[in-house]
């Protein structure tokens, strides 16, 4: 059996974990963390009382590093599903996880659907000059943009240089109005308001076409089998991976 503590417990992320980790057949739930009533306030307290095998951390942008940082320092493999991280601290954690030879798993998305989004826009940026990222989510998320949208941006990257080609030089009279300029020059979109849970559109351009690839999450359970499927792969091999298409 695995060994599951879930961080973030008493959050809507947290419950549907601790749900699907009751109905897995080969994982025990062994502690849930919260500082909002939580059975433990912190991750040192659960690992002074339990046995863990494996943190979930589904909290909050501001507390995700020093959590995983104290996961690896303390050989608690972890998976981590809350978005924020820069990528300096991305790279830091890859760093420890290999020296510790801890388990350490990150994932700005857990939907398989989101996944082969982020797959499908990746493929489209080869035959595309022209490309910006809009995504979607509820007024209640506090990091923008997304770390699907983050993810995405730099895979599509990784396989073409210039996703703006052509633009003209743009004065913004309001601030902000094109968006944030990331990587390679694709510009992401952030909207926040009520009515949407997680959406994220892809939108391509070349003279006489567009292409559009959107994904929409509507209930948290999408998100369930992609962390069953992540906690397994951790137990089982103790590296870094920052992505849940690395391990489909």
């Amino acid at each position: 059996m695995i060994n599951i503590a879930v961080c973030g417990a008493n959050g809507k992320m947290g419950q549907q974990v601790i749900n699907a980790v009751n109905d897995a057949e080969d994982m025990t739930l062994v502690a849930k963390i919260d500082i909002n009533n939580g059975e433990f306030v912190t991750i040192k307290d659960a690992k002074n009382s339990v046995n863990i095998d494996i943190l979930v951390d589904f909290t909050q942008p501001k507390s995700i590093y020093e959590n995983a940082l104290y996961c690896l320092n303390n050989n608690i493999h972890t998976v981590v599903g809350t978005t924020g991280l820069s990528d300096e601290q991305i790279s830091e954690l890859k760093k420890l996880s290999e020296e510790k030879q801890v388990g350490c798993l990150i994932a700005p998305n857990f939907s398989t659907g989101a996944v082969l989004m982020m797959k499908f826009a990746q493929i489209a940026a080869k035959y595309f000059n022209n490309a910006e990222i809009i995504e979607l989510h509820h007024n209640q998320k506090k990091d923008a943009p997304s770390g699907t949208a983050v993810k995405t941006a730099r895979m599509m990257a990784d396989v073409n240089e210039n996703l703006a080609y052509g633009n003209c030089e743009e004065t913004e009279t309001i601030e902000g109005a094109r968006g944030a300029n990331s990587y390679n020059n694709i510009h992401i979109h952030s909207v926040r308001m009520p009515g949407f849970m997680a959406s994220q559109e892809v939108v391509f351009g070349s003279n006489g076409q567009t292409l559009k690839i959107r994904h929409d999450s509507t209930d948290r359970e999408c998100y369930m089998p992609g962390v069953l499927l992540a906690i397994r792969y951790v137990a089982d091999n103790k590296n870094f991976v920052y992505g849940l298409e690395n391990i489909l």
